[in-house]
């Protein structure tokens, strides 16, 4: 069995730019802090696309993190796409989080959509519905619809999403990623019991955030 690159393939362009510029500087600039400046940048943009393998608990009705990062939001809205009434849970990710996203429940992709619009910091509330997102409904195999949106932030110019209408995902799968810090929507029928609360630490692929 092949092993995984520990980095995302997304990044690897942007990870051979950050060492050509770091080889570059140590090869024409005198001054070495800003040589090792150079290569902490490079290193950090290795580290920023990093991949971790996770290990995704399983169970009926379980809907697992499909970010990284902190919870910012808990609140009563309606869904995109499907239009039902849901609990909107948002997980804000900075640019020290892993931007790799993950499925959050075993279900049929039933539709995409992708939103043009602003770059406001993700960590507002309003960047759920102004910012640059892409949004998924899935169907479960009990009929549940669940929401979830990857949104651009202040930074983020770039969602990632290989997702498409008919794709039947098990949770915890990588299904994309967003570029230097951003946010995930996902939107839970009421009945959803949420375990996070505001503030918690969430990583993607592992952390139960509900149970339907």
């Amino acid at each position: 069995m092949a092993m995984r690159s520990p980095v995302a393939k997304e990044g690897l362009p942007f990870i051979g730019i950050f060492v050509l510029v770091a080889l570059a500087g140590t090869a024409w600039l005198p001054y070495r802090p800003l040589q090792a400046v150079l290569w902490i940048l490079a290193g950090w943009c290795v580290w920023f696309f990093r991949d971790p393998e996770r290990q995704t608990p399983s169970g009926d009705g379980l809907v697992i993190a499909p970010a990284d990062g902190k919870v910012v939001a808990i609140e009563e809205t309606i869904a995109p796409l499907s239009g039902l009434p849901a609990r909107k849970f948002s997980i804000f990710m900075n640019v020290f989080s892993v931007h790799v996203n993950r499925f959050p429940i075993a279900g049929r992709v039933e539709q995409v959509a992708y939103h043009p619009g602003k770059f406001l910091n993700a960590a507002l509330d309003k960047a759920s519905v102004e910012n640059e997102r892409m949004e998924v409904c899935v169907v479960t195999a009990a009929g549940e619809r669940i929401s979830f949106v990857q949104v651009a932030g202040l930074v983020a110019r770039r969602i990632v999403c290989y997702l498409k209408p008919g794709d039947a995902m098990p949770a915890g799968q990588r299904f994309g990623l967003i570029r230097f810090g951003s946010r995930v929507d996902v939107y839970l029928p009421l009945s959803a019991r949420i375990e996070p609360v505001l503030g918690d630490q969430t990583r993607a692929g592992e952390t139960v955030i509900a149970r339907l």
